[in-house]
């Protein structure tokens, strides 16, 4: 049976809402709904992306906030995954140190800034100590729950087969727990770009996009900061899409989910 064509072609129906809100901000600032001066056009905001992109403070600014992100995620997420594995795959080890593993991830994140600032300072070391902290507890919880998720009896077909160490390993452990290994390294990802704005905005101010968006506030630009907005949304997305792309390549293996439409 054939299926019904959507409404929307498929290039457009992620833009969808965005061009709608687009509009009906255009239409806000075009007829003077508010009276506000924080509302402003559209307009201005797309004549200071020009400037901000034509006089290189946008790729300053975006590359030292990308740069932290991306070395706090590495550090966070490789530990992450060590420590996750250990957990799964040692029960002395989870009975020893797991207990105060769970209690530990109970703490807010922003909880630990005050002590992030007295032992690495208010610099780029306690920002990107701060993000390898939000990207370290969603690897290690998802890398525990795929491993400990693998099915008995997957185990004990290996042992009939009389698999070595390395071939259950290779063969049985990781590719069950891989889907949910690398939900928790997409999950990173995101929250180490989170947290990024959130360092830069309560640890020493410096060069980021998330000081652009403060600058922006202090001094009454509402332009600047709504295209810091766009910017953090934009980066936000592509990071999204490229973990998203990396993770359907390499688990491939899997075949379509069951949301076809």
């Amino acid at each position: 049976m054939a299926t019904r064509p959507h409404p929307v072609p498929k290039a457009l129906r992620g833009w969808v809402l965005p061009l709608g809100l687009l509009l009906l901000w255009w239409f806000a600032a075009r007829f003077g709904w508010s009276s506000s001066p924080m509302l402003v056009a559209p307009e201005a905001v797309w004549a200071r992306a020009v400037r901000y992109t034509a006089s290189g403070e946008l790729r300053s600014a975006l590359g030292s906030s990308l740069w932290r992100n991306l070395a706090g995620f590495a550090i966070g997420a490789s530990g992450g995954l060590l420590f996750g594995a250990a957990l799964g795959f040692s029960r002395l080890f989870e009975r020893a140190v797991g207990p105060s593993f769970h209690t530990l991830k109970q703490i807010s994140l922003f909880a630990w800034i005050p002590l992030i600032s007295v032992w690495f300072g208010l610099g780029d070391a306690a920002k990107v100590a701060f993000l390898s902290l939000a990207a370290f507890f969603p690897v290690v919880l998802n890398t525990f729950e795929g491993i400990r998720s693998v099915p008995r009896e997957f185990i004990e077909v290996a042992r009939v087969l009389k698999f070595s160490r390395r071939q259950l390993l290779g063969r049985v452990v990781l590719p069950s727990a891989s889907p949910s290994i690398f939900a928790g390294i997409h999950l990173a990802l995101i929250y180490a770009w989170l947290a990024t704005l959130g360092a830069e905005y309560l640890l020493v101010a410096g060069k980021g996009i998330g000081n652009t968006m403060i600058d922006g506030r202090e001094h009454f630009q509402m332009d600047l900061v709504i295209f810091g907005v766009i910017v953090v949304g934009a980066v936000g997305f592509t990071l999204n899409w490229i973990a998203t792309r990396i993770e359907t390549r390499l688990l491939a293996w899997r075949g379509r989910s069951v949301a076809q439409f």
